[in-house]
Formats: C-alpha cells, sequence, structure tokens
C-alpha cells in the first residue's frame, strides 16, 4: 500500500494544537502519510505565543530539498513562514515542485500575537500567493493582504475578489469570525461555492485555520476536485470544532482525533 504524501511548511506549536503539529495530527486523521519542513519554533500554550524563532532560509531550503527529492509529494500546505526571505525561499521551491499547494497566510496567531513580519506582506501578495491552488485567509488576514475589511456575509465576495488579483487559482475566504452561522466562500472567480456550518458553543479552537488547510492539501492528494476537497475539509475540521476540549489556562484545542473517538480501544 502507498499512501498519498502531503509536505507541511510551517512553524511548530509547543503546545500541540496548532502548527506542524496541528497540521500532522490532521494528514493521520485523514489517511494521508505527512512530511515537515520546519520554518520557526514557537515557545506557545493555551494563553499565547511567548517567543519565536524562525529558522535560517538555508535550513528551511535542505529541508524541502531532503523530502521532496527523495520521497516525492502529493500536495503541500503552507503555514507561518515569518519573514520575507522564508517566503520568497518556500515560493521559489514551490514554484518548481508542480503538486497542488496550499497557503494558509498565517499573519496572526489565535491570540492576535504577529507571526508574520510586515515587511513580509509584499512577498506573500507577489511571491506566495501566485503558485497557490488554494489560498485560505480568514477575515484579518485578508485585511492585511488587501485592505478589504469585511463586515458581512456579502462582503465576502469582494474580499475573494481581492484576494485572487495576487494570483491563486482558488480563494477560500473563511467567514468564522462573522456573526451567525459559520460561512466561507470558495471561488475561483467564476464558480461560487458557499460552505456553511451551524456556529458551535466552543470557545477552544485554537488550531482551526492550520487544520483547514491542512485538510484541504490531504483531500486534494487523494484525489478530489478542489471544491470537494475543500467540502470534505470543512466537515472534517466542523467535527474537530465540536469536539474542542479544555488545555491548561486559556483557549483549548479542535480535537483531531475525533472520529476516532466513538472507536472501542482494540479494534
Amino acid at each position: 500500500m502507498t499512501l498519498p504524501l502531503v509536505l507541511t511548511v510551517a512553524g511548530s506549536d509547543s503546545g500541540g494544537g496548532a502548527g506542524i503539529q496541528a497540521d500532522l495530527k490532521t494528514m493521520l486523521a485523514l489517511g494521508v502519510h505527512g512530511m515537515s519542513v520546519l520554518t520557526a519554533v514557537t515557545a506557545q500554550n493555551s494563553l499565547g505565543v511567548h517567543g519565536a524563532w524562525e529558522l535560517p532560509a538555508e535550513a528551511v531550503r535542505a529541508q524541502y530539498r531532503a523530502v521532496v527529492d527523495d520521497i516525492g509529494v502529493d500536495a503541500v500546505k503552507t503555514g507561518m513562514l515569518a519573514s520575507a526571505e522564508l517566503v520568497e525561499t518556500v515560493a521559489e521551491l514551490l514554484a518548481g515542485t508542480g503538486v497542488p499547494v496550499v497557503v494558509d497566510p498565517v499573519g496572526v496567531s489565535k491570540h492576535g500575537d504577529p507571526l508574520l513580519a510586515a515587511s513580509a506582506l509584499d512577498s506573500v501578495r507577489t511571491k506566495l500567493l501566485p503558485v497557490a491552488t488554494v489560498a485560505t485567509p480568514n477575515l484579518d488576514e485578508v485585511a492585511q493582504l488587501t485592505g478589504v475589511r469585511v463586515e458581512s456575509e456579502a462582503d465576502l465576495v469582494r474580499a475573494a475578489d481581492a484576494v485572487l488579483e495576487y494570483g491563486p487559482r482558488w480563494a477560500l475566504i473563511k467567514g468564522g469570525h462573522l456573526a451567525g452561522e459559520a460561512v466561507d466562500l470558495l471561488t475561483d472567480g467564476s464558480e461560487k461555492h458557499w460552505l456553511r456550518a451551524p456556529r458551535l458553543d466552543n470557545r477552544h479552537t485554537h488550531g482551526t485555520g492550520c487544520t483547514l488547510a491542512s485538510a484541504v492539501a490531504s483531500y486534494l492528494a487523494l484525489g478530489l476536485p478542489v471544491p470537494e476537497a475543500v467540502a470534505a475539509a470543512k466537515r472534517y475540521v466542523t467535527g474537530a470544532i465540536a469536539a474542542g476540549f479544555p488545555l491548561g489556562g486559556g483557549i483549548g484545542p479542535v480535537d483531531h482525533g475525533w472520529r476516532f473517538r466513538d472507536v472501542p480501544a482494540g479494534e
């Protein structure tokens, strides 16, 4: 048996709820082989990010080449890239790989801590987004990248159009910060797919963005077309949010293994 191969290029979350740790848990849960390129180390827990240290571009490039040149890859997901140098390094690597790429343009953490230097925003716009198969910004990241501020569901179309101008094939605008049901818009500029789920009364949502992007990449590696991959990822994340649990003194993580919880031990 050969498993589809998915590579995450992202930062580490020492609390285990987001970043590389969330990505690999998601990939395991969805039946693909997860691999990783570490871009930064964070000192992080349920209360916030207490420190972050990016890796040298040389180390990121070496990890990527080591994995892709020997093992291969069927889809890539990017997360925290921290600096313009890392953004440009990763964009160059992705441009030469030729597989679906899911870009989560991580700007801030769940607690509002900055994870991307302001000086790197232009590199995200001009280097990284053009190589994305799917870009998955939340509303804060849309505002950072495009200046478009989303106040209502009607604004999601305008936000998506602004993101698509930078070159990704598809934009998935995550409307989770809006009031009412959890609605996202996926579009390539012609097709529009509205994805809706009930808003869940659970504050433990750390890692949702990383988890969604990794799920999309996993389903693309499994061979689903973009709309079906995103819809399946939305269902997976909704279940993970419903099962989110308290951890430490702050915001707990979603449960990446929620689908396995009803399976008796030994089965």
